[in-house]
This record gives C-alpha cells, sequence and structure tokens, in this order.
C-alpha cells in the first residue's frame, strides 16, 4: 500500500480536489480537438500535452496526431520522472509518519471512522492506511476507488509517456522534479491536511469520486479544458478552505513552470514535448494563456 501511495503522488498533484461531474459516457466518434498545443516562438516550437493520471487499456494507443508530436520531440518534459524511485523515497517524510505516530493518533476519532470505513469497503489494509499522513491516506482512498472502477495508475498517461521517452531512448526531463512536489504537500498547515482528508471522505461517501474521473477523462477525450475546469471547480463550491488547496496545489506552480517551459523555447533549439496534469493548462490562469501572455503563439490542436 505504501508503494501505491508513492506512485499516486504525482498525481494528487495534477488534480488534487474532488469534483463533482455529470456522469456522461465516454465521446463515441472523434474529438473535433486534442487535449494537446503547438506552441510557437520566433525560434522553436513545443508541443504542450495535458495528461490523466490514472487510466485504461483502452486509452491507448493514442491519438495519432499525439503520436506524431511525440515521434518529432526530441526532449520529453514532465512534471516530475515518477519512476524516480530514489525521489520517490526521499518524498516519503511527508506521505508517511514515523513509529509510533499513525493517522489514528493525529486525526478526530470521528474522522479515523470514516477512514476505518472506507479502507474496510475498498480493501486497505487499516495499519497500512494508518502509516499515511492525512493528505496521502486522502489520496490513496480516492485512487483506490477510482482502481474499483476501472481506472488504475499504471495506466496514467503520464506514466506512459515517461516509459516510451525512456524506451527509445529520448532525453527526459523535469519541470519540477520529485523534491519540488515534496515541498508543496510539505507546505499544507496541520488544518489544510486534515481539510483535504475530510473533504476526500466526504467525496466517496457520496459517490462524487466516481463521477470525478468519469468527468475528467470526458473532458480531456473531448480536448475541452474548459469542460474539466467546470469539474474541478464545482468542489470548491461545497467544501469550505478547497479554493486555497487549489491555488496553491495548481495555480502558484504555474509561474515558476511557465518560465521553464519559456526558456525551452527562447533558449534551446529542440523540440520538447511536455506533458503536464491536464488541469494545468485550462482557464485564465492555466499554462496556455500564461505563455500566450508572453508573447508565444498557441494553437490547439
Amino acid at each position: 500500500m505504501i508503494r501505491q501511495a508513492v506512485a499516486a503522488f504525482a498525481a494528487c498533484l495534477a488534480l488534487p480536489v474532488l469534483a463533482q461531474a455529470p456522469a456522461a459516457p465516454a465521446p463515441t466518434t472523434p474529438a473535433a480537438r486534442l487535449y494537446l498545443w503547438e506552441v510557437a516562438s520566433l525560434t522553436n516550437r513545443i508541443y504542450l500535452y495535458g495528461t490523466v493520471h490514472a487510466g485504461k487499456p483502452g486509452f491507448f494507443p493514442l491519438p495519432a496526431a499525439v503520436d506524431k508530436a511525440f515521434a518529432e520531440s526530441k526532449v520529453i518534459a514532465v512534471e516530475a520522472d515518477i519512476t524516480d524511485t530514489a525521489a520517490m523515497t526521499r518524498s516519503a517524510k511527508v506521505m508517511v509518519y514515523e513509529p509510533p505516530a499513525t493517522l489514528d493518533k493525529a486525526v478526530p476519532k470521528a474522522t479515523w471512522d470514516r477512514v476505518q470505513k472506507q479502507a474496510a469497503r475498498l480493501g486497505l489494509p487499516e495499519p497500512q492506511v494508518a502509516m499515511l499522513k492525512p493528505f496521502m491516506a486522502g489520496t490513496l482512498l480516492a485512487f483506490a476507488e477510482w482502481s474499483k472502477i476501472g481506472y488504475l495508475p499504471q495506466y496514467g498517461v503520464d506514466l506512459h509517456l515517461i516509459k516510451r521517452a525512456k524506451e527509445q531512448g529520448k532525453t527526459l526531463v523535469e519541470i519540477e522534479g520529485g523534491d519540488a512536489q515534496t515541498a508543496v504537500i510539505e507546505s499544507l498547515t496541520p488544518a489544510e491536511a486534515l481539510a483535504s482528508l475530510e473533504g476526500t471522505l466526504n467525496a466517496l461517501e457520496s459517490g462524487l469520486v466516481r463521477e470525478q474521473i468519469t468527468g475528467m477523462v470526458n473532458a480531456w477525450q473531448a480536448g475541452d479544458p474548459a469542460l474539466l475546469l467546470e469539474v474541478a471547480r464545482k468542489y470548491n463550491d461545497t467544501i469550505p478552505g478547497a479554493a486555497a488547496i487549489e491555488e496553491k496545489f495548481i495555480w502558484s506552480r504555474h509561474d515558476a513552470m511557465a518560465g521553464k517551459i519559456g526558456r525551452m523555447l527562447l533558449e534551446s533549439k529542440e523540440r520538447h514535448f511536455v506533458a503536464v496534469g491536464a488541469l494545468h493548462l485550462a482557464g485564465p490562469k492555466g499554462l496556455v494563456e500564461m505563455l500566450r501572455k508572453r508573447g508565444f503563439v498557441a494553437r490547439q490542436l
């Protein structure tokens, strides 16, 4: 279970809040657009692709235009290499308690009772869930629910791209890296971490976690960042403090990320394929609009 929580680490940063979404079926006809952009400067152009971090075998192969963009690119850039076990091990201090501390001792009894109930329903061993700190416990519970309906981390699109890059000998670079992402989790106050766990429990108990993955995948497959933003923001309307968590985990990271992508466009002649969590590309505070404001030309494919 600890390994599952570590594997879920990067995914929880892409969509950190659990949102309500209509349970519509996946599109049965090809989408008019992909969740893929070409971004150009005067001297270079790169591809910017939004990913989902839990998927199904049917997601692959990826659309032909995505595969073509990947093939054209010499450098593959990801938020963090989630196959880097050394980096993930270093992050354990913010995910796992040091004995004798445990989750049941750190949260209110009513919260722990709810965690126990969900862990039992999802088949997660209670002692191993108890080792996790609140934010990661919530993440593991959410991913277990996604797995229950067939969306598995091993079929995450980012993981697929990382493996392909390594198999094909492409240069793989990190926009942030595991250590930087660990710092985001570490910055949570105890109250924020508890609120995150309780929000996840609310979403599990009401069925919203299942609805979230459906809505997220539908928006991604339709190439619709506006719909994805709507899916993510609905949660903020019902959970106190959720907007602040979203600000910390998504939007506050974008200035540094946009700066690094901008340097790829201005300082490199090599084609880059940049893959980040899909929510990072949505809305006025998303990376696509930030890059446009910095003078780059971005068009959705």
